[in-house]
């Protein structure tokens, strides 16, 4: 793989000095490559300097698919399996409360997890079908739809994976660094190419990233997950501010249209937005950029412990103006104009329902239940979206699925037929704003239920809350752990899975409660985090009773216009309750 560097764009602002930076170094080695030297901190850091991770996807094929399970040795089962997408999946009948008592062999069952890399959350009809037909014959018709535009599969056996590769890549399709301390899935805009409101098509840059970079051996050893962010849709359809890199579309008065790049973005337990490094992009330098952030990462980020190892506390030791300088004095060797922020978006992200294209075809975009699909159901839509002309999906980081390129006359029989698969195009408040992660069923960090959880919670809130007709969108996230991959802390009302006391003193699943966090959004300027309430914690069971009731509260509260992240900012504590 080559990395090339493109010529200094036209520049809107003076020069920059391009002399390079070398942060001091700290008092204690936190494994910061180019400060620290390259020895390892860690036994994390110690397996991947032993032997290229990427590498194991020998030994899968030629031994462990050959041997079984038992003939795999815990550096690979544990650590580098996941650089192809695999992790062994929760054994069945461990409830959450021995999740963090028990090491990691005695939670895992012998089956995995593995997540189908689907950069910009791209497909075509045979791509889902395959993925479809892998699922119904390895994966027991499992399959999620995830907040980062993957599919997720499970119960599938290491004997199964050389096979499931080969089907794959025969399509075009693979699991290459679908997780690890990589690069993983690069987010896109449900609707590159063509939304009628595009600002720019970003496919081009997603495309270079994935051709140039991923599988790259260079960039295959970072301090931990890197994720990437990439819209030219003024909805801001990608999550950018929760991604360690992220490029949004936008217009500077000089330049024309190019992207604002954003950095070190993350939630899990230590939440924090990304920042605007004040930049003005060009599609044509935005791989180049995206190269110089990740190496400024697999160079300078923290690797000593593991929980201090994201991009997001390098940027907040370092500052938005140093990092820049780096940027560009060390790794593009030419500097970068200032740039606008993207505007307020002035429509939802998630593309559900029917939207004309800028070919005057539409796209349908269709809610299933929080992210849970089947073999059965995508292989019921690639059938349904070729029936109706179309050989293009799209998912998106809402747990949504699209069809792309439908006739206008064909819109209503589609919309028909994917609602007869459970996939809904118009639905409700509740069912269209709720994600939820694995959950305990398949997850081994996982303490509570989640699927079936918030499944439950959103056909109660249908029946309970159906007079509400004219609520401002209210967003529930179910997650089953502190870690956040179902966005809590980014929620209208998020809920972190824990063990809580019910009323009778017992000890039972439940969460504590996240409120008024969001993203930027056309009910909110800018993202912001959740605020929580001290001892604010429901049970699984009462979830659909006390949304019910702070939804009803903010209901009879709310100013006009104002949102539930603005209301639940202000409201005292017992109207939260």
């Amino acid at each position: 793989m080559t990395t090339q560097t493109t010529a200094p764009a036209p520049t809107a602002t003076a020069e920059r000095p391009t002399r390079p930076v070398r942060p001091p170094r700290a008092a204690k080695p936190n494994g910061q490559w180019k400060v620290d030297g390259t020895t390892p901190l860690n036994h994390n850091e110690e397996f991947k300097a032993e032997s290229d991770p990427l590498a194991v996807r020998e030994r899968i094929e030629s031994t462990y698919a050959v041997e079984g399970f038992d003939s795999i040795p815990g550096d690979d089962l544990h650590g580098r399996f996941r650089w192809w997408g695999l992790y062994t999946q929760r054994k069945p009948g461990i409830d959450g409360g021995r999740t963090a008592t028990l090491e990691p062999h005695e939670l895992e069952d012998r089956y995995f997890m593995l997540r189908v890399r689907i950069d910009g959350g791209a497909l075509s009809t045979d791509q889902l079908r395959v993925i479809a037909g892998i699922s119904e014959e390895f994966a027991r018709g499992t399959a999620d739809i995830t907040d980062r535009q993957n599919i997720q599969l499970h119960w599938v056996r290491v004997e199964d994976v050389p096979e499931i590769w080969r089907r794959l890549e025969a399509v075009g399709l693979s699991t290459t660094e679908a997780c690890g301390d990589v690069p993983r899935v690069i987010l896109g805009s449900p609707v590159a190419g063509v939304a009628k409101d595009e600002l720019i098509d970003p496919t081009p840059v997603i495309e270079t990233i994935q051709e140039r970079y991923i599988g790259d051996p260079s960039l295959a050893n970072l301090p931990r997950k890197f994720k990437s962010a990439v819209t030219g849709h003024p909805s801001l359809d990608v999550v950018h501010e929760i991604n360690d890199v992220a490029f949004v579309a936008v217009e500077h008065p000089e330049l024309g249209v190019g992207y604002d790049l954003w950095v070190g973005g993350g939630l899990s337990t230590a939440p924090r937005l990304a920042e605007r490094l004040g930049v003005f992009v060009t599609q044509e330098q935005a791989p180049d950029v995206w190269h110089g952030v990740v190496q400024i990462f697999r160079d300078y980020g923290y690797r000593r412990l593991r929980n201090k190892a994201r991009l997001k506390f390098l940027l907040a030791d370092w500052g938005v103006e140093r990092f820049r300088e780096v940027l560009e004095s060390e790794y593009l060797g030419y500097p970068l104009p200032d740039g606008p922020a993207a505007p307020i978006p002035p429509v939802p992200g998630d593309h559900v329902g029917v939207h004309e294209q800028k070919d005057g075809r539409f796209y349908v975009g269709a809610s299933p239940a929080v992210g849970r699909v089947s073999a059965e159901v995508l292989a019921g839509v690639a059938d349904l979206a070729e029936e109706h002309g179309s050989h293009r999906v799209r998912l998106t980081p809402y747990q949504k699925l699209l069809v792309l390129d439908v006739a206008p006359d064909r819109v209503e029989p589609l919309v028909a037929g994917l609602d007869a698969l459970g996939l809904q195009t118009r639905p409700s408040l509740f069912r269209r704003n709720t994600i939820a992660c694995t959950g305990i069923e398949f997850c081994k960090l996982a303490i509570v239920e989640t699927k079936a959880t918030a499944t439950a919670a959103i056909t109660r809130l249908e029946e309970r809350l159906g007079d509400l007709t004219d609520l401002p969108p209210v967003t529930l996230n179910v997650n089953g752990c502190p870690n956040s991959c179902a966005r809590i802390q980014t929620a209208d009302i998020g809920l972190k899975g824990q063990i809580v006391m019910d009323d009778d003193g017992e000890q039972v699943p439940g969460f504590q409660v996240h409120l008024g966090g969001g993203l930027a959004s056309a009910e909110r300027a800018e993202g912001g985090l959740g605020r929580t309430v001290r001892g604010l914690k429901v049970t699984a069971d009462g979830l659909a009773d006390y949304v019910e009731r702070v939804v009803r509260q903010f209901d009879a509260e709310r100013a006009e216009g104002e949102s539930f992240a603005e209301w639940a900012h202000r409201a005292d504590e017992e109207a939260l309750r």
